[in-house]
């Protein structure tokens, strides 16, 4: 008989040790699980705010006002939108990441026209089709119908060069490249645009092309892209697709 009580003894001090163990093993799973919880909340509102931001940007060609440009209008139609619309950051979204650019607003008709065109969706699918390592890489355009059919329906135009500002080709700045045409005044091309990679910079440009905003963050992803693998043309053999809208 004692040595039955001794066994049942045993036997339920061993079965409270198990609870014991089951309990610390449940609240670990506990803790675990709401760790787990809190991070996939936080990734989750992320994503959510870069989809709020780009809702933020649903602007279309039609909602802005439609005007094809050309040389004669070009000047006072971004004269009056820089004044509507004084945004001044954009979000350069790739496959490798996203590069945020804070635009110069002593550069008043490039920052107007960089934010119309991101507004109209016009960058949406061109590609940095240029890419030279240890130097820059360009962006802007394609090989696609598409991106010439914008740019037939947002007008040919050429913007007035604005190199006396005190910019600096420095690393991680953006700027505009010049014009295919024939270009004696160094007018530049509006839908292209060029981002230094060099490090400290590429000042031999100075004064030569139009620096107009900054690289904030981001610049890891340039350094990606302009590893990528190109050809003769110095254009990448993969294509690096963008999508561009502005950012508070």
């Amino acid at each position: 008989m004692r040595k039955t009580k001794i066994l049942i003894y045993i036997f339920t001090f061993q079965l409270s040790i198990t609870n014991c163990n089951t309990y610390n093993n449940d609240k670990t799973s506990t803790t675990k699980n709401r760790e787990k919880m809190q991070n996939d909340i936080k990734e989750n509102i992320t994503e959510k705010k870069d989809i709020i931001e780009k809702i933020r940007n649903v602007d279309s060609i039609d909602q802005e006002k439609k005007i094809k440009l050309d040389d004669k209008n070009t000047i006072p139609f971004f004269f009056n939108y820089g004044k509507e619309n004084p945004e001044d950051k954009v979000r350069i979204s790739t496959r490798f990441g996203n590069i945020d650019i804070q635009l110069f607003k002593k550069t008043p008709y490039h920052r107007a026209n960089f934010i119309y065109l991101t507004k109209i969706k016009y960058f949406n699918n061109t590609t940095f089709h240029r890419v030279v390592p240890g130097f820059i890489i360009q962006g802007g355009n394609s090989d696609r119908y598409e991106t010439a059919e914008k740019r037939k329906e947002i007008g040919k135009y050429l913007l007035p060069p604005d190199t006396k500002r005190g910019y600096r080709h420095h690393r991680g700045v953006i700027s505009v490249p010049s014009s295919e045409i024939e270009n004696p005044h160094k007018l530049a091309s509006p839908y292209e645009f060029f981002i230094v990679q060099q490090s400290p910079g590429a000042y031999h440009l100075d004064g030569d092309y139009t620096v107009f905003g900054k690289v904030i963050k981001g610049m890891d992803v340039v350094d990606e892209i302009s590893k990528q693998k190109t050809d003769t043309r110095e254009t990448p053999l993969t294509n690096v697709f963008m999508e561009v809208f502005v950012i508070k």
